[in-house]
């Protein structure tokens, strides 16, 4: 278990695996590793757990720098055009400005997410719902989450949303 204090931001603190804040979101598992109350909002950075082919919409932060470390499995990032096959070990930047994308290419992908300055936390926490258990969310059969109920959700947290989740628009899922 990792020491956790009220100051943590100004001491310093540790977390284990399977610990922090988590978030069923998307049909992700969201874990906040370090939080924007404790960096004063300048970064901060979120464990993903993602299911195969599931991952964010398309969409583009500006004013927040965004990167993805893989754990274990595999992730396909675009950021702009540009397409991006991640392993374990792997690593893509999608800076501000840049429209980007990710969705899992393995049976199930762990990964990093770092953002500078810290806003998608705010969405985390509006539209996620806390996790009972550090395991994926149950699936389910309903329709997929409404882009335009999400959207101003987005844009209140410093992203905003250009299309659904999957590969850019006009470009294959396969596409190099």
């Amino acid at each position: 278990m990792g020491t956790v204090v009220e100051t943590r931001g100004e001491t310093g603190y540790s977390l284990a695996r399977d610990t922090g804040e988590a978030f069923w979101l998307l049909r992700m598992l969201q874990t906040i590793k370090i939080g924007r109350d404790d960096t004063e909002g300048r970064f901060g950075m979120v464990e993903i757990l993602v299911p195969e082919g599931l991952g964010s919409p398309w969409h583009v932060h500006p004013e927040e720098d965004e990167w993805f470390y893989i754990l274990d499995g595999a992730l396909t990032v675009w950021v702009g055009d540009t397409k991006i096959d991640l392993t374990a070990g792997g690593f893509a930047f999608g800076p501000k400005g840049v429209p980007h994308t990710f969705y899992s290419s393995a049976p199930v992908t762990r990964a990093l997410v770092g953002f500078s300055p810290m806003q998608f936390e705010g969405f985390v926490r509006t539209v996620g719902k806390p996790a009972p258990e550090r395991v994926l969310p149950p699936h389910h059969d309903g329709p997929p989450p409404d882009i335009a109920k999400l959207a101003p959700i987005a844009e209140r947290n410093g992203f905003i949303i250009l299309g659904p989740p999957g590969p850019p628009p006009g470009q294959p899922r396969g596409a190099v």
